[in-house]
């Protein structure tokens, strides 16, 4: 389960930040001036940075994630930003699968519940949640986005389904297993023990290989 408490006092803005985002490229780091570098330079915006962070789309250093890439897919950055809400706020999702923005006291007592949190962080945190909500695509995933494209080639008919090739399973060769015996003479000659394990590791090496019959 998972309740992500950050938020921005700015989320009004956040539909812009975020088409802000897919503008651009992803940037080796995410920083203070990058996003001033974006257009939001308030001292309000720095809480963007942890916000992202907390969705999975940096790392701790500020390094893009594979997420925040697929973001930028202009064709399923909604999808992706779902599926970041129902794993990041799923305490949420378990209270209600469909939540909207008339849901607002309900997800706001979820924080207080959770956090002992003030009317005022609660409001905040709720506030945060249902303006990316209003983005967010939550139906689907993104690998299912990611299957359409391989799809895209193929006959009408096979579309909805892909038939499974089933591997073929490799012969079974029929072979035959030796067990030699090998009886010592009573000697002290030790060049007959020589000669006679000298022959049969030259036969099992293959010098002298004994014909095969055809199969």
């Amino acid at each position: 389960m998972a309740l992500l408490n950050a938020y921005v006092q700015v989320y009004g803005q956040l539909a812009k930040f975020f088409e802000a985002l897919r503008a651009g490229q992803a940037p080796d780091k995410f920083t203070r001036q990058y996003l001033k570098d974006l257009g939001f330079k308030s001292s309000n915006h720095h809480a963007l940075i942890p916000l992202l962070k907390g969705l999975g789309f940096l790392t701790a250093d500020g390094s893009p994630t594979a997420r925040y890439l697929e973001f930028l897919d202009k064709s399923k950055w909604k999808k992706v930003l779902g599926q970041a809400l129902k794993e990041k706020y799923s305490d949420i999702f378990v209270l209600k699968a469909s939540p909207t923005k008339n849901d607002k006291d309900m997800v706001e007592g979820k924080f207080k519940s959770t956090y002992n949190y003030s009317d005022n962080v609660a409001a905040l945190c709720a506030s945060t949640f249902l303006a990316l909500l209003e983005l967010a695509d939550l139906s689907g995933s993104v690998s299912e986005v990611e299957i359409a494209p391989a799809l895209g080639g193929l006959p009408d008919e096979l579309k909805t389904t892909v038939p499974e090739v089933e591997t073929p399973k490799a012969a079974v060769r029929p072979g035959f297993h030796y067990n030699i015996q090998i009886h010592l003479p009573a000697t002290k000659d030790i060049e007959i023990y020589n000669a006679i394990f000298k022959s049969v590791r030259d036969h099992q090496l293959g010098l002298h290989p004994v014909p095969r019959t055809p199969s």
